[in-house]
């Protein structure tokens, strides 16, 4: 298929690039460059340097690359500049994409996967975290994604526009080939901060908190390597001929990681020492969070290849150690 992907010069959404090609559709990207790299997408896809919000610029490239689907994966992202400033964030992730979902129907195009996140459950009531779990979010970043949640349901309903929409957890790694990766500005993933430390390039790594009630007294995470949640959107387009389909899935690995296993791994793959710095608990910061990924397993045979954290930061490290200033651009 001709496949839109919006955003895919960013961080998940180059490395779905990737896989698209891997699996044998033809990509073409949408991507304003705020967040993401010129030098993440090959020369040999087509790149439109624009907004998501851009109907006119959007409608031509829907038309003119006779393209079947769109990926969305053009949010920002942060959840503590979500609380500071709100605006940024609905005019960006929710006005900007009702947009888009309102040129795709213009031009007939009613296949649309969505990039969620697992911050529209919020604190959640019981772990693992299910697909049908309430939703309740804590910050504007998590109420944004719901937000288009719910919008995609009504435009299903009236339009007939097929959708998946996938919650991730923890997107961590890199390519095999370590010639895509992580690079954030400012950065605040976890791994790559601790690589960062492991490599002198910051002071020491702030753990927040060793008072939880967990093994350890950090918190639990669940870290998903960027290529497996790829691949999982890749094996939901066959489940989007139906018009008017709507799927949600959550994407972990259901193995919860604390935050000294990651620091762990990352002195095991890289052979140095990880600077630590303990610091109070956050506000808001649940002690764990963890996926019940078993509708994505079983509807759309999804399966991780990276289900500990070790190889996956492996692949980061080889990433970052190659790379150590990020992209070139």
């Amino acid at each position: 298929m001709n496949v839109l992907v919006v955003g895919g010069a960013g961080y998940i959404g180059s490395h779905c690039v990737r896989q698209l090609v891997a699996a044998g559709h033809r990509p073409v990207v949408l991507d304003s460059l705020i967040s993401g790299h010129r030098t993440a997408i090959s020369d040999d896809i087509h790149l439109y340097y624009r907004y998501l919000g851009d109907s006119p610029l959007v409608g031509r490239v829907l038309e003119d690359e006779k393209i079947d689907l769109v990926r969305h994966f053009a949010a920002f992202a942060y959840v503590g500049e979500s609380v500071t400033d709100p605006l940024k964030y609905y005019f960006n992730n929710v006005v900007a994409t009702l947009r888009l979902l309102e040129t795709m129907l213009a031009k007939n195009v009613k296949r649309f996967v969505f990039s969620s996140t697992c911050a529209t459950f919020g604190i959640p009531e019981k772990m693992p975290i299910t697909a049908d779990l309430s939703q309740a979010p804590i910050n504007p970043y998590g109420q944004t994604k719901l937000d288009i949640e719910n919008a995609l349901k009504a435009v299903a309903h009236a339009h007939g526009m097929s959708f998946a929409a996938f919650r991730y957890f923890n997107a961590a790694g890199a390519a095999e080939d370590a010639t895509i990766g992580e690079a954030h500005d400012p950065e605040t993933h976890f791994i790559p901060l601790a690589i960062d430390a492991a490599m002198g390039r910051r002071p020491a790594l702030k753990v927040f908190g060793d008072d939880y009630p967990t093994p350890d007294g950090t918190c639990l995470r669940d870290y998903v390597h960027v290529d497996d949640l790829s691949r999982a959107h890749i094996a939901a387009f066959d489940k989007l001929s139906e018009p008017g389909t709507g799927l949600f899935y959550n994407l972990g690995t259901g193995t919860p990681t604390s935050v000294l296993e990651v620091i762990n791994a990352v002195e095991k793959v890289s052979g140095k020492k990880v600077p630590l710095e303990f610091a109070p608990r956050r506000a808001g910061d649940p002690p764990a969070l963890y996926a019940d990924s078993s509708t994505a397993k079983a509807e759309l045979g999804w399966e991780v290849k990276y289900s500990s954290i070790e190889p996956i930061v492996a692949t980061a490290w080889a990433w970052h150690s190659q790379n150590p200033d990020g992209y070139s651009d």
